[in-house]
């Protein structure tokens, strides 16, 4: 492929994922990007076997970059899906003041 058919490409998955994005209602954004991010996971594993083939030093650069941002992505979408799923959980009932009271009268 050419480089200006490549830019193209970008160009345009750029155009339609913001398009997509943009029309997802808040309800599901968390969950959506928790599981978005952790696709992210595939750019790890794509720099770190093209680590091997890159022969200058913008490549290992470059990769490095990429490599950098991804595991960030990956680890801000299981904190997000952490945080969503504690959302969930069922909070521990605190003492009422009956039995605060009871109890200092046990000896």
């Amino acid at each position: 492929m050419s480089t200006v058919t490549e830019i193209a490409i970008l160009v345009l998955a750029a155009f339609v994922g913001f398009e997509v994005i943009s029309k997802v209602p808040n309800t599901l954004h968390t969950p959506l990007m928790s599981g978005t991010n952790a696709i992210h996971g595939i750019v790890l594993l794509g720099g770190l076997l093209l680590m091997h083939e890159a022969h200058g030093v913008l490549e290992h650069v470059l990769l490095v970059i990429a490599i950098t941002f991804g595991t960030i992505n990956v680890i801000g979408g299981f904190f997000v899906t952490d945080r969503m799923l504690g959302m969930f959980k069922r909070k521990p009932d605190l003492p009422s003041d009956e039995d605060a009271e009871g109890e200092g009268d046990q000896r």
